[in-house]
C-alpha cells in the first residue's frame, strides 16, 4: 500500500490498524521552534474519541497520545515528529461471525479485490480509526496556522434533514453533535433516537470554515487549492461528496448573481461584495472565507438484516453486531477541520516560494 502519505511541504503518513496495538502518524515538514505538547493534540483527538454520548459507539478507548520525536523541551525541533496512539479496547471476537462475508457499505469486497486478503477486525487500515493519525497531525498544523492568524473551524450543519438554522459559533461544544444551534441538535437527536430504535443510521454534512487566510495561495492547475481541499476531505472515509462555496446551488444560478463583485475602501484594501465563491477563485484563495463543506454517508454497520455475499460467493443474509456509531458526523467534524489544517498549512509553505521578491524578503534578513 503506498498511499499513506499526503501533502508535499507538510508530509503526513499514518499508520497502524483498528485492532492492532497501535495506530499513528509521522508528521515532517513542520519547521523548528514551534510551541508543542502532548495536552493540546490530546484536545483535538477528545473530540472524534468514542464513548462520548449515546450517539458514539461505546469502544472506551482513551486515545491518549504519545510524542514520540520531533519535540524538544515543548518545542518543535525541525525533524520529524512521530504521534503515537495505543489501542487497548479492542473486541475482536465482535467481528468472528463477519471474517468471510462483505460487510455492506464496507471496504471489504474492495480490499479482498485488490490484496487478496483483508483484516476483517475493524476493517484494518479501513476503519475510522485510521483518522486519529489525521487528526493528530492536524492538531500540529492548526497550531502553527494560529500563530500566522489563520482559524480552522468545523461543525455538524445537518444530520438527516435537519439543519442548522441559527448559527451561534459558542454552541458548537455545548452539544454532543457537535451542531452551532442548541435547537437543531436537540431535533436531531431525537431523529437519531428514531434511527436507532429502527436498527438503522444517519448521515449528515460538516461545514469548515478557514478564515484569516491571505490572498495568493494555491495554484491555478493541478494543484489548485479547492482540488486539494476536495482530495483531502475525500479522503476520509466516510465522505461521499465536497462543495466549495455555493458548491451545487451554483449550478442552479446565473453568472450575474453567482459572480462576486470586487470592491476597494479608501485605503485601497480589494474587498469582495459577496463569497459565492467560498474564498477560493480560479483555485488560488482571495482573502475572504474559505467555505467547504462534506456529505458525510449513514454508518454502514447496523443491525437491521441485509443482503450480502461471503468468499465462497454464496448468497446471504446479514446482521452487524457490535459497538457501532448510529451517526459518524459528530466525531468526523474534528477530522474534517484537521484535512482541512493540513492542506491550508501545506498551500501555505508552498506560497513562500511563489516569487522572488519574497525569496529575497527572507534571505536578504
Amino acid at each position: 500500500m503506498a498511499a499513506s502519505s499526503f501533502g508535499k511541504n507538510i508530509t503526513v503518513t499514518t499508520w497502524g490498524e483498528s485492532h492492532g496495538p497501535a495506530i499513528g502518524v509521522v508528521l515532517d515538514g513542520i519547521p523548528a521552534g514551534l510551541s508543542l505538547s502532548e495536552d493540546y493534540i490530546q484536545k483535538y483527538l477528545d473530540r472524534r474519541k468514542p464513548g462520548q454520548s449515546k450517539f458514539t459507539t461505546a469502544r472506551t478507548e482513551s486515545d491518549q497520545v504519545k510524542i514520540l520525536s520531533g519535540v524538544f523541551e515543548g518545542i518543535t525541533t525541525g525533524t520529524p515528529i512521530s504521534l503515537m496512539v495505543e489501542n487497548k479496547d479492542q473486541h475482536s471476537k465482535d467481528y468472528g461471525n463477519i471474517a468471510r462475508s462483505f460487510r455492506p457499505g464496507h471496504a471489504d469486497f474492495g480490499f479482498i479485490s485488490k490484496f487478496g486478503l483483508r483484516d476483517y477486525r475493524g476493517g484494518g487500515r479501513s476503519s475510522g480509526r485510521e483518522t486519529i493519525g489525521r487528526v493528530a497531525a492536524g492538531a500540529v498544523c492548526a497550531k502553527l496556522l494560529e500563530e500566522l492568524g489563520v482559524s480552522v473551524f468545523a461543525y455538524t450543519k445537518s444530520i438527516g434533514d435537519i439543519h442548522v438554522v441559527d448559527f451561534d459559533k459558542d454552541q458548537r461544544d455545548k452539544n454532543s453533535l457537535y451542531m452551532p444551534d442548541g435547537n437543531a441538535a436537540k431535533k436531531a437527536a431525537e431523529y437519531l433516537e428514531a434511527c436507532m430504535l429502527n436498527q438503522d443510521s444517519a448521515g449528515g454534512v460538516i461545514e469548515c470554515q478557514i478564515s484569516g487566510l491571505a490572498p495568493g495561495i494555491g495554484d491555478p492547475v493541478f494543484d489548485k487549492l479547492d482540488a486539494c481541499l476536495a482530495k483531502a476531505l475525500v479522503s476520509i472515509g466516510s465522505v461521499k461528496g465536497v462543495e466549495i462555496g455555493d458548491g451545487f446551488a451554483a449550478s442552479k444560478s446565473t453568472g450575474s448573481l453567482n459572480n462576486d463583485g470586487f470592491r476597494a475602501d479608501e485605503n485601497g484594501n480589494i474587498y469582495k461584495t459577496s463569497n459565492h465563491a467560498g474564498g477560493i477563485m480560479g483555485g488560488i484563495s482571495d482573502g475572504d472565507m474559505i467555505v467547504v463543506r462534506a456529505a458525510i454517508k449513514p454508518t454502514p454497520s447496523i443491525s437491521k438484516t441485509q443482503q450480502s455475499v461471503n468468499e465462497d460467493g454464496e448468497n446471504i443474509d446479514m446482521e452487524i453486531h457490535g459497538r457501532h456509531d448510529p451517526v459518524i458526523v459528530p466525531r468526523a467534524v474534528v477530522v474534517v477541520e484537521s484535512m482541512c489544517a493540513i492542506t491550508i498549512l501545506d498551500a501555505l509553505m508552498s506560497h513562500m516560494t511563489d516569487r522572488v521578491d519574497y525569496i529575497k524578503e527572507f534571505y536578504k534578513k
